[in-house]
């Protein structure tokens, strides 16, 4: 093998990497979302919460009240799968869902206090477990990883497709 790491000689530890997949963003990507998927959901897991639960109350606290609609536009979750949220969500006392005055057929879901309190106790889970998935970068690293991903997401999300 040429130009790579992909398995070292018998009785060796075992395969490492080759590098021309450690070259490949997008397989880097993918593992690391793999890693950070699994460390965010068994944390808030540990908090009876789920990604979803999060999302949706930021997205309540950051632009108010909104249709189930509307909230499954801001936070990417099907609208289907939004409908489950919401009833955990109301179930739980984080958020209200009363009939739109404008229209009686959607319903307006609205931040609780109690949907208040545990997104800050979300938040500082969160913060802890970017903390950890994070560790080995600066903070100055971190702002510059976090500005390449959103530049990333915003120029796909401007051309869907492949």
């Amino acid at each position: 093998m040429t130009g790579g790491t992909a398995a070292g000689p018998p009785g060796d530890d075992g395969p490492r990497t080759p590098d021309r997949l450690r070259r490949r963003a997008s397989r880097l990507l993918s593992q690391l979302t793999v890693r950070s998927d699994r460390l965010i959901n068994e944390g808030l897991a540990e908090a009876d919460a789920r990604t979803w639960h999060y999302a949706v109350l930021a997205s309540l606290q950051d632009f108010g009240p909104a249709s189930q609609a509307a909230l499954s536009r801001r936070t990417g979750i099907h609208r289907s799968d939004m409908v489950g949220v919401v009833g955990e969500l109301t179930g739980q006392g984080l958020a209200d869902r009363a009939p739109d005055p404008v229209d009686q057929r959607r319903n307006i879901i609205t931040l609780s206090a109690g949907g208040r309190r545990r997104l800050r106790r979300l938040d500082e889970i969160l913060d802890t477990l970017h903390d950890t998935l994070l560790a080995p970068l600066t903070p100055a690293e971190r702002d510059q990883l976090v500005t390449l991903l959103n530049r990333l997401l915003d120029h796909h999300a401007e051309r869907p497709g492949p």
